[in-house]
């Protein structure tokens, strides 16, 4: 008689941590990144928490506030509401059952090293890129700074601290750098505090604008190049999405272009099979040289006269609004939003 018994597999789910808000002027991009995010989460497969950073930067538990097995009625964007809780306290519970982390956070606070320390010494494997490559990529003075040592072509540019704002604003900048010009904060993503300069007696209020959300400030040369960006996907053998071109409805690609659906996006874009591979390993050195991880996406302006390309700035968590550039370029080079999110998801470490 055999007296064996079977049991049926249990279906554990792995925890997966969603971090979404954050004290940053991109806190609302993030909060519509991250319901969409939530949408196509397999929740057979994820025991799905959701963490909220509020503006005033306390964490909340919003997962009695998010029904994560009705995805279909989730909002377009959540909102950083639920129990207050301790980030340590909730992790150090979770320790044992291996969680992942999708921090999908933009900007300041959240993009630039602070989040993906704060899970390096909780010792939890997360998506996107580490502390330095985060922190290098943030800030785009130091992204140039290291492009130009590596001979990498870009826009010409100078950098400034805010205290150097009344001087260069009476110098003859305009030797060094010709009008028009751009003027942005350093550190900040989504076009935020970002002015074109096409008279030299607008460069004071436009540095003044930047160094409201960062006290160093990027100046460079606008250019009439196209503008191509492209996507990265994965870690030792990162894949490489095709490009796509953006022509902007407003005077350049502002906030609202990039999140009111303002801009033209042309997938892929009209370029030559060699100016696409051209454009695809200038993406991949980038993406290595600045050590980047799980994802990016790399903006360029395109000279198309004189066939070259140069790199405007690399983004280590770009938007996952419907209308965001980096999920559009996926979806066009054959990977869906679910498939996407679910690869991210296996690149965490």
């Amino acid at each position: 008689m055999n007296n064996t018994t079977t049991n049926d597999p249990i279906n554990i789910r792995k925890p997966l941590v969603i971090i979404f808000g954050g004290q940053s002027p991109e806190h609302s991009v993030s909060c519509s990144s991250a319901a969409h995010i939530l949408k196509v989460v397999d929740t057979e497969k994820y025991e799905v928490h959701v963490l909220g950073i509020t503006l005033d930067g306390t964490w909340v538990h919003v997962f009695n506030e998010v029904s994560c097995d009705d995805q279909e009625n989730l909002p377009q964007a959540l909102d950083a509401v639920g129990t207050s809780v301790n980030p340590i306290t909730f992790f150090n519970r979770l320790k044992e059952t291996s969680p992942i982390v999708f921090p999908v956070l933009h900007g300041p606070n959240g993009e630039d090293g602070t989040i993906q320390g704060f899970l390096e010494l909780m010792h939890v494997p997360y998506v996107g890129s580490k502390v330095l490559s985060s922190a290098l990529c943030m800030d785009k003075l130091k992204t140039k700074e290291i492009l130009k040592n590596a001979g990498i072509q870009q826009t010409k540019w100078i950098g400034i601290h805010a205290s150097q704002i009344e001087k260069v604003a009476r110098s003859a900048i305009d030797v060094e750098l010709e009008i028009p010009l751009f003027v942005k904060p350093s550190n900040m993503g989504s076009s935020i505090g970002i002015t074109k300069v096409t008279e030299r007696s607008k460069l004071h209020s436009a540095l003044q604008e930047a160094a409201k959300y960062d006290e160093w400030i990027v100046i460079e040369e606008a250019i009439s190049g196209r503008e191509i960006e492209i996507s990265i996907l994965g870690n030792d053998e990162p894949k490489v999405s095709l490009p796509g071109e953006i022509i902007p409805g407003a005077e350049f690609y502002d906030y609202n272009d990039k999140y009111e659906d303002g801009a033209i996006l042309k997938i892929p874009a009209q370029l030559t099979q060699s100016q696409i591979l051209n454009a695809q390993e200038l993406a991949l050195e980038v993406f290595a040289l600045l050590r980047c991880r799980s994802l990016a996406r790399v903006d360029f302006f395109f000279d198309e006269r004189a066939n070259k390309w140069l790199v405007n700035e690399i983004n280590t968590m770009p938007g996952f609004t419907p209308i965001s550039m980096y999920p559009k370029l996926w979806a066009n080079s054959g990977l869906s939003y679910e498939e996407l999110v679910e690869v991210l998801i296996s690149t965490a470490s």
